[in-house]
């Protein structure tokens, strides 16, 4: 009883130990080559660990290259409040990679 009751209590504690992550969020630019070059803007969550612009670029890179896109730059990483104000601008690829 008491083994779980520590237990209990350890979980809880480590539980409000961590902090909260929030959803992070970059806006890009990439292209695909041909005729006619193809460029599009876009919006892609990516992980709270790659919030950064050079750590977005790294995770946004092979999932463009798997659609035939190449990354040409991350633009800005943001959290869930810049969402709305991009939406519009990023049409068919907001969220999309």
């Amino acid at each position: 009883m008491i083994l779980r009751s520590l237990t209990a209590a350890l979980a809880l504690v480590l539980a409000l130990g961590a902090p909260a992550s929030a959803a992070c969020y970059a806006d890009y630019k990439a292209k695909r080559e041909g005729k006619p070059l193809r460029l599009h803007y876009g919006v892609a969550q990516v992980s709270d660990s790659a919030c950064s612009r050079r750590a977005a670029a790294r995770e946004l890179e092979p999932r463009l290259a798997a659609a035939g896109w190449t990354l040409l730059n991350v633009v800005s990483v943001f959290g869930p409040k810049g969402l709305e104000e991009r939406k519009e601008s990023a049409g068919a690829n907001f969220l999309r990679y």
